[in-house]
């Protein structure tokens, strides 16, 4: 799956989600007219679908509020604490400190570049011991 933002500033953009969260460039094209694309490396993806009360849950945990878009972008990392510093440094807007979710994940909330809503966050757990938690399941069984 590719995600494409478009970004006013791309400059800042490219700044801020290769250079500070540290996405890695695979390809980067310009064109005509000053078009210009980065493709950066954001590990493996999945589409996480969420019905409206679940949504409103995740945001009251991590936040305390309902703050989040229909789309929010979450990207995992080694040290959320210290990666929330470096990203608010480079021009982030902080919603939310790093907070411990009852699924066993240090998440913080920021509001990025390109208009992106962002979680990072940090497993505290393998997805072996995940999957022994209440409430959390896979379809490994189908």
């Amino acid at each position: 799956m590719r995600l494409v933002v478009q970004a006013d500033d791309y400059e800042a953009a490219v700044r801020f989600y290769r250079d500070v969260l540290g996405l890695p460039e695979q390809a980067a094209y310009s064109g005509a007219d000053d078009a210009q694309v980065v493709i950066l490396d954001a590990g493996r993806a999945t589409l996480e679908i969420a019905n409206p009360a679940q949504k409103r849950m995740i945001d009251d945990v991590e936040v305390g509020r309902q703050v989040a878009p229909s789309i929010r972008v979450a990207f995992e990392v080694d040290d959320t604490a210290a990666t929330t510093d470096r990203l608010v440094a480079a021009g982030a807007e902080p919603v939310a400190p790093p907070t411990t979710t009852p699924w066993h994940s240090v998440n913080a909330r920021l509001d990025a570049p390109a208009g992106l809503h962002i979680t990072v966050f940090q497993e505290l757990r393998t997805l072996d011991e995940r999957v022994d938690l209440d409430g959390f399941g896979t379809d490994a069984g189908r």
